[in-house]
């Protein structure tokens, strides 16, 4: 088990996931609703934007399969929900989403963040393996 190679793919599948969400909440607030895909314009860029989104998805889930191999389940679980954090906070911090930072929420991304860093603060040891009686 390699726990460095390990994290740095649990890590790329969070980059790769929060990448693909922001990309498909932009693409799909310039789209029309999918009933009138095929009888209005749509905008090209934003339908490679959701595309291009897509395939980062099946990235991240790769990245995720790699570190899984590696990494204790309940260690990597938590690294996932740092997506949410960083979704969070891009999506906040850029005007192109028109979203907007409110104390309740900014407080649950520390929640969030502080709980990934207590499980990850004691080094992960393999369990134990007991042989039968």
């Amino acid at each position: 088990m390699n726990l460095r190679r390990g994290l740095t793919f649990a890590l790329g599948s969070v980059l790769l996931g929060s990448a693909a969400q922001l990309g498909m909440r932009w693409s799909m607030s310039r789209l029309p609703p999918p009933e009138h895909w095929f009888t209005v314009s749509v905008d090209v860029t934003a339908v490679a934007v959701v595309l291009t989104a897509i395939l980062a998805y099946a990235l991240s889930m790769l990245c995720w399969l790699a570190a899984l191999r590696d990494v204790p389940l309940g260690r990597a679980y938590a690294l996932l929900s740092i997506s949410y954090a960083l979704v969070y906070l891009i999506a906040a911090a850029l005007p192109v989403f028109n979203e907007g930072f409110s104390l309740s929420k900014s407080l649950g991304v520390a929640l969030v963040i502080l709980g990934v860093i207590t499980i990850h603060s004691r080094p992960a040891h393999a369990p134990e393996l007991r042989s039968a009686p």
